[in-house]
């Protein structure tokens, strides 16, 4: 049991009234005490670092502060990882969330897609090359791909980099203005080599994009090479820690070794060897798209964290005159737009765990040659990236407009947040794009059924008798919620592929056909997205061993989540009459009714993520709940109260004053 002693007495009595005890939830969240304390331990051994305590508060540094602190901090984390032995990339991640929360790394490209890149792309040759300079921090490289005319658009990429057999050398060019590598993050002003995604052209012939490790500046020096121009883009509307970059190249020449080759490749003569399968290049973003999943979960967790704490330690307005103001957490309205959330945000989390898993048995049977997985790993990430990045910055916005003036203030922790959650929607592929790709695997895997073949565990549902309705009663039954999720994205799948039929049948071409569907095709995409991370929530309360009260608990805020999304999205549910008008009526008492069997656990819920005040960096959601003091002490921090009377008043405001030739009781 936590110590009460100096915490606010409305969130003492949260926890005292939950129905389950917390620390069994955080063991099931994070797969056992073990690895509960395995983080706690990674956690602490950061927050207890006098380095990371040197620094001012992250919202009163400028830009350039932000970058130079935030690069101090996380050279200092690669360093105390080596020291510490940390080489589980989970256990690095504690410990880097610990010590420099929603900072985005001025090193982050380094690590997780620059060296991964190398790792899965490179030849042995190439990794016992670059690898050892990578991982000493000899040289320092990111992943350049988006240009400033071509983002999603991969095959659209302007970049080339032609080979000359004479000289066995390629050389890079960005021909246009809207060529120029533009985005990447590290780029600016970190980096030292790029792994650069261009046009291959060999032997007079386009053989599609390819990457290419470009040293881009001096070793000794830190100046631009000859041929290359580069720098930072400017201010953004976050991630001021990060020096995303533009690079232009000239005419620069590197060795033919230099073009990763593990799958494809150019011999000395010129000659081009294909690549088992052409997507077998996108594997670094497959993983970084894995990664986004569980980050805006994550996101959207410490949100609700710091928003349910907020909500029941604030009082206002008495619920009858004269009567004690009543916590805000008890408005059904304020319950409405934030326990769907907090539901929302452990069915995000288990969908990212499973994202995690199912990509490192993908890659496995990759690494191993056994390509029949890559569709199918595709598919997911790209659906998930968009679903989730979508839903959980949409989700933190609602958060901290939950938290009403306060959430406005970087006091509150959330505009950080949001501000590293949100670009998820765009970066590693924008998000209406990336639905459009898992609508071409729908498509194709509709096809497929209609030609009797088997299909992927996780889309048998496709074959669903359309013409049933719901088996929804008054219990609101976890398989009938499925069996709706399911239905309505297999009726969606079909009507988009309809549509596209229809219009080919009319005379259009497939691709007049596709454009003229791409608002069904989405819709069908998000169904179909919606109905796995509602199924995969059921499952994991269903099919896992834990707690009995967990998982009674748990299991409300399973159908809560699931409730409210068709509550939510009744349309694309009654399309078909599937559901009669009884059982939506049935399904809107079950919402409200859920919002009352949350309640008492409300704070415990957000309690069972088991985040440190120190990471959630908020005055409003400390596990304390003592709120006014951390504002007041917040206020007092602010730089411009170093001064009581600034320098301004005496430039601007005296003189503006004694130029009035008028009293202003005159005036």
């Amino acid at each position: 049991m936590a110590a009460t002693e100096g915490v606010n007495s409305d969130l003492v009595k949260e926890r005292q009234n939950a129905t389950f005890d917390v620390d069994e939830l955080s063991n099931f969240i994070y797969r056992g005490p073990d690895k509960v304390k395995r983080r706690k331990y990674l956690h602490n051994l950061a927050t207890k670092d006098p380095f990371f305590k040197k620094f001012k508060p992250w919202p009163f540094q400028t830009r350039d502060e932000q970058y130079d602190i935030s690069l101090q901090k996380h050279l200092h984390i690669n360093r105390r990882c080596k020291e510490l032995g940390l080489t589980d990339p989970v256990d690095k991640f504690y410990y880097t969330e610990a010590a420099a929360p929603h900072e985005n790394s001025p090193i982050g490209l380094h690590t997780v897609m620059f060296i991964p890149t190398i790792e899965k792309q490179g030849t042995k040759e190439q990794k016992e090359r670059w690898l050892p300079l990578a991982e000493s921090l000899k040289i320092i490289g990111t992943y350049a791909q988006t240009e400033m005319g071509h983002g999603t658009f991969i095959r659209g990429l302007e970049t080339t980099a032609t080979y000359n057999p004479q000289t066995k050398e390629f050389t890079l060019n960005s021909p246009t203005i809207t060529s120029m590598k533009y985005w990447p993050g590290n780029l600016g002003k970190t980096t030292n080599h790029c792994l650069v995604m261009a046009q291959l052209y060999t032997q007079g012939k386009n053989c599609g994009i390819h990457m290419f490790m470009v040293q881009i500046r001096d070793l000794e020096t830190h100046m631009p090479l000859p041929g290359v121009e580069v720098g930072d883009i400017g201010p953004k509307f976050g991630y001021g820690t990060n020096d995303n970059g533009y690079l232009r190249l000239n005419n620069v020449r590197i060795p033919r070794e230099n073009m990763l080759m593990r799958y494809s490749k150019v011999l000395e003569d010129g000659t081009y060897v294909k690549p088992p399968n052409a997507k077998i290049a996108y594997g670094s973003m497959v993983l970084v798209r894995a990664a986004i999943v569980t980050d805006a979960a994550r996101a959207l967790a410490q949100a609700c964290v710091i928003s349910i704490r907020y909500s029941a330690v604030r009082r206002q307005t008495e619920v009858s005159p004269g009567g004690e103001e009543a916590q805000i957490l008890d408005y059904q309205t304020q319950q409405y737009r934030l326990f769907p959330l907090l539901a929302t945000s452990y069915a995000m989390y288990f969908a990212g765990r499973f994202m995690y898993d199912f990509y490192l048995k993908a890659t496995a049977q990759i690494e191993g040659g056994n390509l029949n997985s890559m569709p199918q790993l595709h598919a997911i990430s790209a659906g998930l990236k968009a679903f989730s990045s979508w839903t959980c910055s949409a989700g933190v916005e609602t958060c901290r407009l939950c938290c009403g003036g306060h959430g406005y203030s970087h006091a509150s922790g959330l505009p950080k947040i949001y501000i590293d959650c949100v670009p998820g929607c765009t970066y590693e592929g924008e998000n209406n794009v990336m639905m459009l790709q898992v609508a071409r695997f729908l498509m194709k895997m509709y096809a497929n059924l209609q030609q009797g073949e088997s299909l992927p565990s996780f889309m048998q549902y496709l074959s669903v008798d359309l013409s049933k309705k719901s088996c929804m009663t008054e219990e609101v039954a976890l398989n009938c919620l499925v069996m709706a999720y399911e239905h309505r994205a297999a009726r969606m799948i079909r009507d988009a592929a309809a549509s596209m039929q229809s219009l080919v049948q009319s005379g259009k071409s497939p691709m007049e056909a596709w454009n003229g569907s791409t608002v069904m095709l989405t819709w069908a995409a998000i169904a179909h997205c919606h109905a796995f991370v509602a199924k995969h929530f059921v499952e994991v309360v269903v099919k896992s061993t834990m707690d009995p009260k967990v998982k009674t608990a748990l299991t409300s805020l399973c159908k809560l989540y699931a409730v409210h999304g068709i509550v939510e999205n009744l349309g694309g549910f009654i399309q078909d009459q599937f559901f009669d008008p009884s059982q939506v009526k049935i399904l809107q008492r079950k919402l409200i009714g859920l919002l009352a069997e949350v309640r008492p656990n409300a704070v415990t819920f957000v309690d069972a993520f088991d985040y440190p005040d120190e990471i959630l960096q908020s005055c409003l959601g400390r596990y304390d709940g003592q709120v006014y003091q951390a504002l007041y002490e917040y206020a007092k921090s602010s730089p411009l109260n170093e001064k009581e009377v600034l320098d301004s008043y005496y430039k601007y405001i005296k003189p503006a004053q004694t130029a009035t030739t008028q009293p202003f009781s005159k005036l």
